[in-house]
């Protein structure tokens, strides 16, 4: 069913984009262009975006010998899993975070903060590793690449086009449809935004179920996320938004800020389930 339902929002975000196409750039030809540039985006986030995501946060590879614990922990977990090894990065910051980045299982990374190692306990912070291992997985990676490149493929179009209503660009349709015009150009970044969104909400909930298959203790992902929800309020791991949906959390200092901006379902909400499928497994 989260698969289902992934791939429709995916179709509505890339149906989003060729509509936005067509109606500022001016019929047929402008949804061909759309067609093309999400083609050229998608094709961009497929080979280059795990290295993107690693840059903005800084992020240094380690090895065995540099990270005992943590490449053991990670290797044990993907041997459970039968995955092959991802490449093991840190971040240096004391924000508590990680994130999964790569194409597919046999091109991923896992990056974890120093943060996050100070402040877990071990089974807790295995709880994480599994989550980010079940993105890997269920190809999640690939997914949030090519949503946030859609996305901001709307975002660009839209202010190109305002660009050209303020200055005297744009074809001669859309000028005759100035209401048209600005309503896509308030709206379509908006409604991408809000499916983006629920696809990584959709994508977050999936993970925390694979951790807690994973591990046989989905408890301590709960407790982890209690913490990390905390943290992050304190301490949040700031980089491009773009990337905010690769993160296992994300934080905002208002409450109903979280619930009505966040890329991921409301830490209450993912602890709830996580119990739920506690008391699945004892049974």
């Amino acid at each position: 069913m989260n698969i289902v339902k992934t791939v429709a929002l995916l179709g509505i975000l890339s149906g989003l984009l060729v509509a936005v196409s067509y109606w500022l750039i001016g019929g047929p030809t402008g949804a061909t262009l759309g067609l093309v540039l999400a083609a050229v985006m998608n094709l961009g986030s497929w080979f280059f975006s795990d290295k993107i995501a690693l840059a903005a946060y800084n992020a240094r590879p380690v090895s065995q010998a540099e990270a005992p614990a943590l490449y053991n922990m990670v290797e044990t977990l993907c041997d459970r899993a039968r995955l092959p090894m991802p490449a093991v990065y840190i971040i240096p910051t004391a924000a508590a975070n990680a994130f999964a980045t790569g194409r597919d299982p046999h091109h991923a990374a896992v990056a974890v903060t120093e943060g996050i190692m100070r402040i877990l306990p071990e089974d807790e912070l295995e709880g994480v590793i599994a989550h980010e291992l079940s993105h890997i997985k269920n190809r999640d990676t690939l997914t949030q690449a090519v949503a946030a490149t859609v996305a901001g493929g709307i975002s660009w179009l839209t202010q190109i086009a305002s660009y050209g209503m303020w200055f005297g660009g744009g074809s001669r349709d859309n000028r005759s449809n100035p209401i048209v015009m600005l309503l896509t150009i308030m709206l379509a970044p908006v409604a991408a935004s809000v499916v983006q969104m629920a696809i990584s909400r959709t994508r977050e909930f999936a993970a925390d179920a694979g951790a807690g298959d994973l591990t046989g203790n989905p408890r301590a992902l709960a407790q982890a996320l209690q913490r990390l929800d905390q943290n992050s309020r304190q301490m949040p791991l700031n980089a491009n938004p773009a990337f905010e949906p690769l993160l296992i959390m994300n934080g905002f200092s208002g409450k109903f800020m979280a619930n009505l901006f966040s890329t991921h379902p409301s830490t209450e909400m993912r602890i709830e389930k996580l119990l739920e499928l506690e008391q699945k497994l004892l049974g």
